[in-house]
C-alpha cells in the first residue's frame, strides 16, 4: 500500500466513478481497477460495492477514506509547511453549506482565508442540508453548517445562531396587510412550495402548522431553492425560506417576504465537525473564521433574520485564539 493506491482511492470514492476518476487522474480505467483490486487483496476487504450507478464505499471502504484523505492532506500540510519554513497555517480544508447559508458566507469565507491564510485551500460543497450531514458523516468534509444544536455520534457541534423563517411570495399579499410580518393563521391553506418530506426544514413547517392547528396546503415537493423563488416570484404559490435565501438572489419582480409570527418560526444553526477525524491546525483557524465571520456579517446587516448565540462566538473566538498562540509557542521552542 502507498499514497499513490490511496489517492486512487479517495478520488474513485470523491467520484462515485471509476471512469470519471480515471479522467481526473489521467490515468487508464483497466490500472486504475488493478490498483483498487491490489489494495483490497493487501487488506484483505472488499472497499468498494459497484453497480450500474457507480461504485460506493464499503463499510471498510469508508473507514479507508477517512484514514487516506487525513493522511493525503496530512502530506499536502508537511510539504507546504517545509516550503514556508513552518511559519504558516496550511493544507485542504472541506466544508458544507447548506445554499441559503452558502449564498451569505461562502463567498467572504474565501476572501478572508485566502487574505489570511494563503497556503490554506478551500473546498466548499453546497447542497441541501441532508446530503451535507452525509457527506460529513463520512469524513468527506471538515466542517459543516447545520441546522440542529444537539450533538449525535461522532458529531461535535458548536451553536452559531438562532436563524428566524419568513414567508415569501405574492399571494399572502392579498391576505396579510402588515409589511414586515404575518401571522401563521394568515397562511392557512395558502398554496406552499417547500422541500421534500425528508428535509428538515419541510418537518418544522408540518410541526409548525400541526401544532397551530392551521392548514397546511403544500401544492409541490421542490428540492431546489431557485426553484423555490422562481415559483415565489412568478406568484403562483408561496415558499418558507429565511432571510439569507433572498441575499444574492436578483429577481426581476422580488417577491415581499415577511417574518412569520404567532408563533414564530425558527431554527438553530451549529457549526459541526466529525470528531472522528483528526483536525489539522487549518481546519482550526478555518472554523474561527467563520464564526467570526458570521459575526460581522450579522453586526454590518449583511446577515439578516438571525440572532447569534454571542456569549457562545466569544468563548469560541477565544479558545481558538489561545490555540493558534499555543502552536506559535511550540514552534519557537522546536526551532
Amino acid at each position: 500500500m502507498d499514497v499513490r493506491q490511496l489517492k486512487y482511492f479517495v478520488t474513485i470514492v470523491d467520484s462515485c466513478s471509476l471512469s470519471k476518476a480515471a479522467e481526473r487522474l489521467f490515468v487508464a480505467q483497466p490500472s486504475l481497477s488493478q490498483q483498487i483490486l491490489n489494495l483490497e487483496a493487501e487488506l484483505k476487504a472488499q472497499l468498494l460495492i459497484r453497480s450500474p450507478q457507480g461504485v460506493a464505499p464499503t463499510e471498510a471502504g469508508k473507514a479507508l477514506y477517512r484514514l487516506s484523505r487525513d493522511v493525503l492532506r496530512r502530506m499536502d500540510q508537511i510539504r507546504q509547511e517545509v516550503q514556508d519554513g513552518g511559519g504558516s497555517e496550511s493544507g485542504t480544508v472541506a466544508i458544507g453549506f447548506p445554499t441559503t447559508i452558502a449564498s451569505v458566507l461562502a463567498a467572504p469565507l474565501f476572501q478572508r482565508v485566502r487574505q489570511k491564510y494563503p497556503g490554506i485551500r478551500l473546498q466548499i460543497f453546497e447542497s441541501m442540508s441532508g446530503y451535507i450531514t452525509e457527506l460529513l458523516a463520512n469524513g468527506r468534509l471538515d466542517l459543516a453548517i447545520l441546522f440542529r444544536d444537539t450533538e449525535s455520534l461522532g458529531v461535535s457541534v458548536h451553536p452559531l445562531f438562532d436563524e428566524d423563517l419568513y414567508v415569501v411570495g405574492h399571494p399572502v399579499s392579498k391576505l396579510c396587510v402588515d409589511d414586515e410580518v404575518c401571522p401563521l393563521k394568515f397562511l392557512g391553506n395558502v398554496p406552499l412550495v417547500t422541500p421534500g418530506p425528508t428535509n428538515g426544514l419541510r418537518l418544522l413547517i408540518e410541526r409548525t402548522f400541526s401544532r397551530a392547528d392551521v392548514d397546511l396546503n403544500i401544492v409541490a415537493d421542490i428540492d431546489s431553492l431557485p426553484t423555490m423563488l422562481d415559483i415565489a416570484e412568478s406568484g403562483v404559490a408561496c415558499t418558507v425560506l429565511p432571510a439569507s435565501a433572498l441575499a444574492r438572489r436578483h429577481f426581476n419582480n422580488r417577491p415581499p417576504i415577511r417574518k412569520i409570527v404567532d408563533p414564530g418560526m425558527n431554527r438553530p444553526a451549529s457549526l459541526c465537525w466529525n470528531n472522528a477525524v483528526p483536525t489539522i491546525a487549518a481546519t482550526q483557524v478555518v472554523r474561527s473564521a467563520m464564526i467570526e465571520l458570521i459575526a460581522e456579517l450579522h453586526g454590518a446587516g449583511e446577515w439578516q433574520g438571525i440572532k447569534i448565540r454571542l456569549p457562545v462566538v466569544e468563548s469560541a473566538l477565544e479558545s481558538e485564539d489561545n490555540k493558534v498562540a499555543e502552536r506559535k509557542v511550540r514552534r519557537k521552542s522546536e526551532i
